[in-house]
């Protein structure tokens, strides 16, 4: 599992000018990696590392769901050290340098505000939903834009069913919430803090900063958000299906702009050896993927302790690099979060998470936290080549990560009972014991 990388990567000029660049499948699969700070290992630590993670995600993709953790909380345990549940909430609610918003809810720097406010108003113009529920609701918005004016801070919460219109939709089950929701969504307010997970809401003069609250110019909103889609997902294919985030961006527009940022280098096109399509990376991380492809790890990347082949890092059900179909097209590892099929429709488990060793997925385990005895228990364990199963490097490295992840959710004791792999339980137990009694 070490890291040379034994390969040719060619750069040809395409129709437009533009540099083509042919790479591997490992060089592809480090390089998204290495973007989201997965590989080689951790480079980040502690409340200063989480921004810097959380910068260079680009996103931060928000769950509710809490089993054992929050996918975004299990999400920057695997990049920073020292890591502990809610820092990123310091930072967005506390500090004010994130902010949470959209449909497809993520925290995102609050520096970016004035090019997502071009977004808001579009969806406020012309998204179809938010334009039935400014007309279905006018009053109730009416209603909640002066009661934010007169307490500052509002929750759904502070209104009771009794007093509210009874609504059908999944945003919300009150009018209140969904005046909130619109506001929200519109830009008019913005996330003071949560509590429970649940939004408090405040007006947006209140929450960011008073130079962020304005529109940036519309092309260069436009050409942010083609940028941060590509950064976002090292490859991106920049097409309509693929890129969910480029909705935001008028598809006439993309395509138009997309040649443009070709021609400027500020992307390029890349072409992995066994990949159909196309891709596209900024123009800036060419220097990336040739270091990459020479063998080299950028300086940037060095780890702070140990990496991914010391340490088995386990990826949060909704990390990009293995997200909605990605891991099986970069790791040929087919993953599907089970959670919301029925019990008797899931292969694995509830809530499986997969595990990366150097820069594959080579397995996933089902867990659960006992919070009556504070106990992390694997409840299954699958490998994709089962010889792993005997092998001692990847045993202790396993050890190791279950190790770290125990400390992140405050466990006191790890039950590893169910492994059947005779060694890997056995190194898992013994690892969590010398790491409690701080050998």
């Amino acid at each position: 599992m070490g890291y040379s990388i034994a390969v040719v990567t060619d750069f040809n000029t395409c129709h437009h000018g533009a540099i083509m660049l042919t790479i591997t499948i490992d060089t592809a699969r480090r390089f998204i990696l290495g973007k989201q700070g997965l590989w080689p290992g951790r480079r980040w630590r502690g409340i200063a590392g989480t921004e810097q993670a959380m910068r260079a995600m680009e996103y931060l993709q928000l769950d509710p769901l809490q089993i054992i953790a929050r996918s975004h909380d299990i999400t920057l345990h695997s990049r920073v050290l020292g890591y502990a549940p809610g820092m990123w909430e310091d930072l967005a609610y506390q500090q004010r340098k994130f902010f949470d918003w959209g449909g497809w809810l993520a925290a995102r720097p609050m520096d970016e505000l004035p090019h997502w406010r071009v977004v808001m108003r579009r969806e406020r113009d012309s998204g179809a939903r938010l334009r039935s529920m400014a007309r279905d609701h006018a009053d109730a918005i009416v209603e909640m834009r002066a009661i934010l004016r007169e307490r500052g801070t509002v929750s759904n919460r502070d209104f009771a069913m009794a007093t509210r219109t009874r609504t059908q939709s999944y945003r919300g089950r009150k009018d209140s919430a969904l005046a909130l929701y619109y506001l929200w969504r519109t830009g008019e307010v913005m996330t003071h803090h949560r509590e429970r997970f649940e939004r408090v809401y405040a007006l947006t003069e209140t929450v960011a900063p008073a130079h962020l609250i304005r529109e940036s110019d519309e092309t260069e909103a436009d050409r942010f958000l083609i940028t941060k889609e590509v950064s976002f997902s090292g490859l991106a294919r920049l097409n309509r299906v693929g890129d969910s985030f480029l909705r935001d961006v008028p598809f006439g527009t993309a395509t138009q702009l997309r040649e443009a940022m070709l021609a400027d280098g500020d992307i390029i096109e890349v072409q992995v050896e066994g990949w159909k399509a196309i891709h596209c990376a900024l123009g800036s991380d060419a220097q990336v993927l040739r270091d990459l492809s020479a063998g080299r790890v950028p300086q940037a990347w060095t780890p702070l302790e140990t990496t991914t082949t010391d340490e088995v890092i386990f990826l949060a059900p909704l990390d990009q690099v293995s997200a909605r179909g990605r891991a099986k097209r970069v790791f040929g590892f087919d993953y599907v979060w089970e959670v919301y099929k029925p019990a008797h429709q899931r292969k694995y488990g509830y809530y499986t998470l997969p595990m990366l060793w150097g820069d594959r997925l080579v397995g996933r385990f089902d867990s659960k936290l006992d919070r009556t005895t504070n106990t992390f228990v694997i409840l299954g364990l699958w490998l994709e080549d089962e010889a792993l199963g005997k092998d001692e490097a990847f045993a202790e490295a396993l050890a190791c990560g279950f190790a770290r992840f125990v400390t992140f959710l405050g466990a006191s004791k790890l039950d590893a009972t169910a492994i059947g792999q005779p060694l890997l339980r056995q190194r898992a137990h013994a690892s969590k014991a010398a790491h409690s009694s701080g050998v």
